[in-house]
């Protein structure tokens, strides 16, 4: 049977080491899971720029540009 290998990490919150089979995994603690989840909560993390999908740049074909009624 196969070893289940055991990755360490840093934790995002308090840089303290996390072992990937802890409880609070990426965190080292409830209170940095909790500290991480404020952040969130209070917009501090923001994606930098928005992202766009190709087609909200193309024109819908499908629009009636005509006058009629």
């Amino acid at each position: 049977m196969a070893r289940k290998q055991v990755v360490k990490l840093d934790c995002p919150t308090c840089k303290g080491p996390v072992a990937s089979g802890d409880a609070e995994f990426p965190f080292c603690s409830e209170r940095c899971r909790l500290i991480d989840l404020g952040k969130w909560a209070s917009g501090a993390y923001v994606i930098s720029s928005p992202t766009r999908d190709v087609s909200d740049s193309a024109p819908d074909s499908h629009e009636n540009t005509s006058d009629e009624e």
